[in-house]
């Protein structure tokens, strides 16, 4: 597999987060999500290579982000050779409404786990702080982009934004290839299913802090195959 099979963004169509930043820092209401945005961040022709990654996972009382709530959330720092366990940061948050049995069987945290955890809105300014200024890894953008998005909405009035690199959307460029009509169906795009393709050791799924662990050292293997680590940020994020 060779390094062309993850296309760069057309530079006509590339994000210029930190233009986007200076923007929303001045309409953002006073308090923690304008500082998040007063903090700026890196500009789009930093190298990828260069960029600090910061990967992120998040359990939920389930997939709708209009009213499911975020009740853990694991974050693990990261760059294209390390990963820096001892940066890594994890919460847990009590729902406002009861666990679902169907949720619980998922992410396996229990009301008891949850009973003395605080109330999101008591930890997410250590969250923004702690998201600040990196680039944020995730395994399917529409979930913890969107979460995060309506609890800075219900929290503050005002929405949260941050630039993502999706391990889920560059294995879709990297393996729908032509070339894989000849097995029929196209390969799984689950988390699991992608680290078995580079070989990667196999964890127990749905705990925040654990898969951001791997979806950082999925985001790393496919930087070796598949991407230019001297190409523009911006090349790559969404």
């Amino acid at each position: 597999m060779g390094k062309s099979l993850v296309k760069k963004t057309p530079k006509a169509d590339r994000q210029d987060w930190q233009a986007m930043y200076a923007e929303w820092a001045k309409d953002a209401p006073e308090g923690p999500l304008k500082r998040f945005y007063e903090a700026g961040m890196i500009s789009a022709q930093i190298a990828l290579k260069d960029a600090p990654l910061l990967a992120l996972d998040l359990e939920t009382t389930g997939l709708d982000s209009s009213q499911d709530e975020i009740i853990s959330l694991g974050l693990i720092p990261l760059n294209h050779r390390t990963i820096r366990c001892q940066g890594a940061k994890y919460w847990m948050a009590k729902p406002k409404r009861a666990l679902n049995a169907e949720s619980v069987t998922i992410h396996e945290i229990t009301h008891a786990e949850l009973a003395e955890a605080p109330r999101l809105e008591a930890i997410l300014e250590e969250i923004l702080a702690a998201l600040a200024q990196h680039v944020i890894v995730v395994h399917c953008v529409s979930i913890e982009r969107q979460f995060l998005l309506e609890a800075a909405m219900k929290i503050y009035g005002y929405p949260l934004y941050f630039p993502v690199l999706d391990t889920m959307d560059i294995e879709r460029q990297a393996i729908h290839q032509p070339w894989w009509k000849r097995f029929g169906k196209q390969p799984s795009l689950r988390l699991d299913a992608c680290r078995q393709r580079y070989k990667l050791p196999r964890y127990k799924a749905h705990h925040a802090l654990t898969d951001a662990l791997s979806s950082a050292e999925l985001l790393q293997a496919q930087m070796s195959y598949h991407m230019d680590l001297d190409a523009d940020i911006a090349s790559y994020w969404v």
